[in-house]
């Protein structure tokens, strides 16, 4: 499968568009974009590239990462999935703006679908498989295309650096295991694209990142 990346402005946030190129079938992967402008570059790519959308993924409900899924939700009549245990954070993202000062009114985040670890979730002939890796959120999740040798990260894991965990929900101890024990057991030329931030590798990671040491 494919990727295109888009860098929104709600703390720059990178949303993911994963696409098979044989079916044109694509998942937006951490709907970050926030006004019209980012959800008309959004909906631009997806025409001009005369793409169809199956699913919307979430791999977590913060509200930088989830601003956009009711928009895609209303404009492509698709579901929209996250795991339960952040089902708590969809239901709050007016109290996640008001804690970062921001004074938008936001409607809350509805999951469809839930997604569980080791799911496969098929994006024409391509996959993705849930990765459970609790600990920047509760229900926080990565998505792994074995295939073609990429995993999207969400905000576990960045290019020299790990997610928050200061937030509601958060647990260190959690997320440096679900790093360790989940995420590094992969292959090491394994390509990351986070949450926030450059790519990395697996490889690179384990090797140099501070706070995996």
């Amino acid at each position: 499968m494919k990727i295109a990346i888009f860098q929104f402005s709600l703390f720059g946030i990178n949303t993911y568009v994963v696409y098979d190129p044989a079916t044109l079938c694509c998942a937006i992967i951490d709907p970050g974009m926030l006004g019209l402008q980012e959800e008309k570059a959004m909906t631009d790519f997806i025409g001009k590239n005369q793409l169809k959308v199956t699913h919307i993924i979430n791999t977590h409900l913060h509200l930088d990462h989830a601003v956009g899924n009711n928009f895609l939700k209303d404009t492509y009549k698709v579901p929209i999935l996250a795991h339960k245990d952040d089902e708590p954070l969809g239901e709050r993202m007016q109290q996640q703006a008001y804690m970062f000062g921001i004074n938008e009114n936001f409607k809350g985040v509805e999951i469809s679908d839930y997604l569980t670890d080791g799911e496969i979730i098929k994006i024409g002939d391509g996959e993705l498989k849930v990765i459970s890796v609790p600990g920047h959120s509760p229900g926080s999740v990565a998505l792994y295309d074995k295939k073609d040798g990429f995993l999207i990260a969400g905000d576990a894991l960045f290019k020299g650096s790990i997610g928050r965990t200061d937030l509601p929900g958060g647990n260190h101890t959690q997320l440096l295991s679900s790093i360790k024990d989940k995420l590094f057991t992969l292959p090491k030329n394994t390509v990351v694209y986070p949450g926030h931030g450059p790519a990395t590798t697996i490889g690179d990671e384990i090797r140099l990142n501070p706070y995996l040491q």
